[in-house]
């Protein structure tokens, strides 16, 4: 009988906690080589009633299958792929694709759903893993669904869950999978030897420059026709850099290199030892592909070059060599490609991840809510000033590491009470109601308060430049000047001036408390760029000198009034 690992027992244990108190989704996080698929069999073996694991593609369908069976336990197969059709087993492994077009009769009696590489699950109702699961819910009351990936975010929506059990609210829109019950860290795989070191080498002697192309949607997928472009103006940095592969390899077992197209695969392949080396692209015939990757984990072949395949449900543990000559915004695709070099293997000391695209990314700490504002961004943590818990943003450092600015909306951390998760709330960037005055989310429509509509601020943009009275200033430079008034009353002048030197100006007097907490929530809340530290207003002058703490808005709204123009909106990025 099998022996689960401590970290497979915690989450299996997890998911049947869970389980037990509610049917809602859940996810459990497992990097890459930490034994899914061991914990896809406990759970299968344990449950009460029917059970049908889901993968998308028919590798990992016959990967948990096996795995399943080689307990002793008795399972059925559902994959076109894999010539098997069967309906009536306790325990079925299928393939999304088949299941899609099975009869109604197949979809019921069901009381556990396990979904391997859940975050291909997309958030269109009309997608086909939405359809399958809407299908069997609808035949199952009190369906129980569970959703195992390494990369619980896609480069389109961002997480696939709402809620962590650790405290953190990752995303407040719609998600199917609710919560995770249980993640393990790769750190922690590495640490304690259930995984090989990963030694990354970013840019090794020679790279392709792709920073000039971007992913032409939000997958993280580039343009072939652009790749194709870069490729063929750089041509000659190709052979340079498969020497450097073959260079570092020589003490190596098994090496796979990941392409950018069939074209470039090809012309690699020319460039390798011709009796150890082999192509897989989609295209190949899926009995030639078995015969070569059966030969690769033989160690038959030393050197597997691929297009858009192998990235999941592959396992070749010796590979202790992976090449990235393909570039990608998706840090889960990029985390799946390195995977393929983590699993344990005799001998193995580390596995040297080669990267000849110029991407950067921190295996170990990979994904930051919210999409990156700017490119010199580096992942940040930021205390919040009302929980005093931790969140991580994308944010700009410098040279010595300190913070100079953050990304972050709002806190991400709560508290459980029971299964309904109570968020902080606290909000570093927000929209003022116009009708109530209270914050909000930037991306609420209605205020929470008063529940009146919010105004958008593209909208606001577009109604100003339409009126007469009106003057719209996309603000280039912000100016601080410390003055006094007729009144010889101290007070500030800030100057907004655009690309042609126009400007707006709105002035603060400081001659009393009410005038500077004024001054605080009018523009010291708007602007500091770590808004979660608290700027105690002194004096103009005062303001003057700290005034690298603001940030510029990108647009000013004014009205004109008795002959003056007036600021009366603001907008960020």
């Amino acid at each position: 009988m099998y022996k689960l690992r401590p970290y497979q027992t915690e989450a299996t244990n997890a998911v049947i906690s869970h389980f037990k108190s509610n049917n809602t989704p859940c996810v459990v996080v497992l990097p890459t080589g930490s034994g899914k698929s061991l914990v896809i069999a406990e759970l299968a073996h344990r449950a009460h009633g029917r059970v049908l694991v889901l993968a998308h593609v028919k590798e990992l369908v016959a990967q948990n299958f096996e795995k399943y069976e080689s307990y002793g336990h008795k399972a059925g197969v559902y994959s076109a792929g894999l010539s098997r059709k069967d309906t009536n087993s306790n325990v079925i492994f299928g393939s999304i694709q088949s299941i899609a077009n099975a009869s109604d009769t197949f979809f019921q009696d069901f009381n556990l759903i396990i979904i391997d590489e859940c975050h291909r699950i997309s958030n269109e109702n009309n997608s086909q893993y939405r359809k399958v699961l809407s299908h069997l819910m609808e035949m199952n009351e009190g369906l129980k669904v569970l959703g195992l990936t390494a990369t619980p975010y896609r480069m389109d929506t961002g997480w696939v869950y709402n809620y962590h059990y650790d405290g953190f609210e990752k995303t407040s829109e719609d998600r199917f999978f609710k919560k995770c019950v249980y993640e393990l860290p790769l750190r922690f795989m590495i640490k304690n030897n259930y995984l090989t070191p990963p030694i990354l080498i970013d840019s090794p002697v020679a790279c392709y420059d792709f920073s000039n192309i971007k992913p032409k949607n939000e997958s993280g997928l580039y343009s072939q026709t652009e790749i194709s472009d870069v490729l063929k103006d750089q041509k000659r940095v190709t052979p340079g850099i498969i020497k450097n592969v073959l260079d570092q390899s020589i003490d190596r077992k098994g090496v796979m290199i990941f392409t950018s197209s069939v074209n470039h695969a090809q012309e690699i392949l020319t460039l390798l030892p011709k009796e150890i080396s082999t192509i897989v692209t989609g295209s190949t015939p899926q009995k030639e592909r078995d015969q070569i990757l059966d030969s690769f984990k033989k160690q038959e072949l030393k050197y597997l070059v691929n297009v858009s395949v192998l990235t999941t449900g592959f396992d070749a543990p010796h590979v202790d060599l992976i090449a990235i000559l393909r570039p990608t915004e998706s840090i889960g695709l990029y985390q799946q490609i390195v995977g393929r070099g983590l699993r344990l293997f005799p001998e193995k000391i580390d596995c040297l991840i080669l990267d000849y695209t110029g991407t950067c990314v921190n295996l170990f700490n990979p994904q930051i809510d919210g999409k990156r504002v700017d490119s010199n961004s580096t992942p940040v943590i930021i205390e919040c000033p009302k929980c005093n818990e931790e969140n991580n943003f994308w944010g700009l450092v410098d040279d010595e590491d300190n913070i100079i600015e953050h990304y972050g909306r709002k806190c991400q951390r709560g508290i459980f009470e029971g299964e309904s998760f109570i968020p902080c709330g606290y909000l570093f960037r927000f929209k003022l109601c116009h009708n109530c005055n209270s914050e909000n989310d930037i991306a609420a429509r209605v205020c929470k308060v008063c529940t009146e509509t919010l105004i958008d601020p593209d909208k606001k943009l577009k109604e100003a430049m339409s009126l007469k009275d009106a003057h719209v200033l996309r603000v280039e430079h912000m100016e601080f000047v410390s003055s006094f008034d007729s009144k010889n009353n101290e007070q500030l002048i800030i100057n907004y001036y655009d690309a042609d030197a126009q400007s707006i100006s709105e002035k603060y007097t400081f001659s009393n408390d009410g005038q500077k907490l004024a001054f605080y929530h009018n523009f010291v809340r708007h602007h500091l760029k770590r808004p979660e530290k608290y700027f105690e207003v002194k004096s103009s002058s005062d303001v003057v000198d700290k005034r690298r703490l603001f940030r510029e808005p990108s647009f000013v709204i004014a009205r004109y009034v008795k002959k003056h123009w007036v600021v009366r909106e603001k907008v960020f990025n």
